[in-house]
């Protein structure tokens, strides 16, 4: 159980807040290359509204949403070799913000106009924006973003719930037991998901390098298992490792705001006979299918099992009234790293 002020601490992504200050020193996806097009993307990150482009030249940016000038849409501007042109008056910004063409004013001025601007660059097809202090920290090069033999493909779903709570998931390994196999099987009314059954004997978390394993033994495995002896890496402080063999996957969790959150499944399928891929030229973004045309959700999808079950903690799930046991152990881990690591935070 945690305190309301404690709650606050965790789930509060705002500029000034001890977690969005901590969120900022890390680089977040905010589109997928496949978006990119003739004019800008509109993009929320951390609670701050963005346009994202692609230049004429190859190069990403992201800058406020308003011209500095008359607070036209910058989404609706012209993207040019350089940077993008407001729709209105024809100013220009490059990608540090600064206004390099103003072409009415005859007599100059561009020189005193910037636009706020944010550090954007691409990694495995997704395009990634950084809103923290200079200097930017070098976008973390994560095996499964640089392999060059495997298949990749993107898939997304905007989920209206905090991204701890979604992130609490993954130091949780019980939920697999019982949602995705008994419940699983429940809403199938077959035993397809009867693998995702087997009863966790041993649990365990160590921290690492880059966040913590999550380690896991059923019934019937002994602690050579990939499963324990491996783990799943939750990368801190908003992604997990999962997969293996051939099908790899990172789940990355980008908080939109206080209360929604852009999930993106990044998958690699990765030949583990050395057969020859043909070369991908392009990354599919697909959107995963969360809720059936009749607006319940698509309980049969496994990734929707655990979507659902967060979206029904409410917006923000109310810590002051929950009640762990010892089986929520990863909770108490990860809930104490993220405090430890906002202490020093603005806000804090």
């Amino acid at each position: 159980m945690l305190t309301l002020e404690q709650n606050q601490r965790l789930t509060r992504v705002g500029a000034g807040t001890p977690m969005g200050e901590l969120l900022r020193r890390y680089w977040h996806p905010a589109a997928a290359v496949s978006e990119f097009g003739k004019f800008p993307l509109k993009r929320k990150l951390l609670g701050e509204d963005l346009v994202v482009y692609r230049d004429l030249d190859g190069n990403f940016g992201a800058l406020e949403p308003h011209c500095p000038h008359r607070g036209a849409s910058l989404a609706l501007g012209c993207i040019e070799s350089g940077g993008i042109r407001c729709a209105y008056h024809g100013w220009k910004y490059d990608q540090s913000g600064q206004c390099v063409s103003q072409p009415a004013e005859a007599g100059g001025g561009k020189g005193r106009v910037k636009a706020k601007a944010y550090p954007a660059a691409e990694l495995g097809g997704l395009v990634w924006v950084y809103l923290g202090p200079s200097p930017a920290p070098l976008i973390p090069r994560y095996d499964i973003f640089v392999w060059d033999d495997c298949l990749r493909e993107i898939g997304q779903a905007v989920l209206t719930c905090n991204f701890a709570q979604v992130m609490e998931n993954s130091v949780d390994p019980h939920h697999v037991e019982w949602l995705h196999g008994k419940y699983g099987s429940y809403v199938r009314g077959d035993d397809a998901a009867s693998l995702f059954s087997n009863h966790a004997v041993k649990i365990g978390f160590d921290t690492f390098k880059y966040g913590i394993i999550k380690r896991r033994l059923v019934q019937g495995q002994t602690e050579e298992s990939d499963s324990w002896k491996i783990g799943h890496p939750l990368v801190f402080p908003t992604m997990l490792r999962v997969g293996g063999g051939g099908h790899n996957q990172m789940q990355i969790r980008v908080p939109i705001d206080d209360c929604t959150t852009h999930h993106y499944y990044y998958t690699a399928y990765r030949p583990v006979d050395n057969v020859k891929l043909p070369l991908q030229k392009s990354i599919p973004l697909y959107d995963i299918p969360l809720y059936r045309p009749d607006g319940t959700f698509a309980l049969d999808v496994t990734e929707v099992q655990d979507m659902a079950m967060w979206i029904s903690q409410g917006p923000i799930v109310d810590r002051t009234k929950e009640r762990l046991s010892r089986s929520d152990v990863g909770l108490a881990h990860l809930r104490t790293l993220y405090f430890e690591h906002g202490k020093s935070r603005k806000g804090s």
